[in-house]
């Protein structure tokens, strides 16, 4: 029987099997380093974090998560919870407030970039505050940044540099908001513009965070995404997910529509348009996702004829709930939600209802644009 090797590095058994769990290490240097005694073996995401400053993501049981988050009250910490700005309700963890104790907490809302060029920074800040509140949590800050453009780091950076003088900063959020590809960029941008982290070795770190010194004594530590069944983006699959993930600035589509005019945003969102004037929706997606009008007396036979083919997403494989409505009434001028979507900005005084599977992030909000 083979005796397990283990990664000095992050002390995770080594494994060949499953590149997204912890331990990873191409068969063929598992092999050799199983063959070499007394050498110092690293996983694969510890040979990038170490050589070239890139945090690899790890599936960790939400469990392990959890028990991070349980302890930080102990500690004397500043929180930094990122978010998906085009799936805010669900990539805010609402069950921060239990955790934080006495220390601050700040929101960093990322994929700004995406945002058309007109948005208002100060718009946006106040509906992420007012959502925030609205769930109990009070920030200390708020701050919009993109982490793949490296847009508006340096108020970021310079805030946890003054703010890390007397205690470790720790980078909470759910999968897929880009937390690692944002401290990746500050890692990057800290070490050009002051030298502030020490990026030619860093110590063994563990599977439930990873710890970087900052040369002030103090930390910046990456914990690991938690899973949460309210994202979209954890019941689809890669190719999916990439389909309806915007890589540009979102641009508008108008469509008019009368009620009883139905709109599809491929198969994992729907308007009705119940009552109302004729008027203008006007919708802000990933610019190669498809949208399709039809009546809605027509609206759910074209559904079940045409989802998983022209309405993809959803596909076949694809592990999703049927769709399912919320109604809302427009007070002014808003924005109909679609969690993990985009967004589609209808005038005051219209009835509508909204679907996506199980309902997942469906929400309303006054314009921001």
């Amino acid at each position: 029987m083979d005796e397990d090797i283990i990664c000095i590095g992050c002390g995770a058994v080594l494994q060949s099997d499953d590149p997204q769990k912890a331990g990873y290490l191409p068969k063929g240097a598992l092999e050799k380093a199983k063959n070499e005694e007394n050498t110092d073996v690293y996983c694969q995401r510890c040979f990038k974090l170490r050589h070239y400053n890139e945090i690899m993501p790890v599936d960790l049981n939400n469990d392990d998560f959890l028990a991070l988050l349980n302890s930080l009250a102990e500690k004397k910490a500043l929180i930094v919870n990122v978010v998906d700005l085009f799936d805010f309700s669900n990539s805010l963890l609402s069950s921060l407030k239990r955790f934080v104790g006495n220390n601050d907490f700040i929101l960093v809302g990322n994929k700004f970039d995406l945002f058309p060029k007109n948005s208002k920074q100060s718009k946006i800040k106040d509906w992420m505050r007012q959502e925030a509140n609205r769930m109990g949590l009070y920030p200390k800050d708020i701050f919009l940044v993109s982490a793949k453009k490296k847009l508006n780091l340096e108020s970021l950076i310079s805030y946890i540099n003054d703010q890390s003088q007397d205690k470790d900063v720790y980078f909470v959020g759910t999968t897929n908001v880009g937390k690692s590809t944002l401290i990746n960029a500050i890692i990057d941008m800290m070490g050009d513009i002051q030298n502030l982290i020490t990026t030619s070795r860093f110590p063994g770190t563990t599977l439930d965070q990873i710890e970087i010194p900052l040369e002030n004594g103090h930390f910046l530590i990456d914990t690991p995404g938690i899973m949460t069944d309210n994202q979209l983006a954890t019941h689809l699959n890669a190719k999916d997910l990439e389909l309806i993930s915007p890589k540009k600035p979102l641009k508008p589509a108008t469509y008019q529509l009368l009620p009883g005019n139905t709109l599809f945003l491929v198969g994992l969102g729907r308007i009705d348009y119940l009552k109302g004037e004729s008027t203008s929706f006007t919708v802000y997606v990933a610019r190669n996702m498809y949208v399709h009008r039809t009546k809605t007396t027509n609206a759910d036979a074209f559904y079940e004829k045409h989802k998983g083919e022209l309405l993809t997403p959803p596909s076949p494989d694809d592990q999703m709930a049927p769709l399912k409505g919320k109604e809302f009434k427009t007070e002014f001028k808003s924005d109909l939600l679609f969690g993990g979507i985009g967004f589609v900005t209808v005038p005051k005084g219209c009835l509508v209802k909204t679907y996506t599977p199980d309902g997942i992030g469906l929400g309303i909000r006054r314009a921001l644009i």
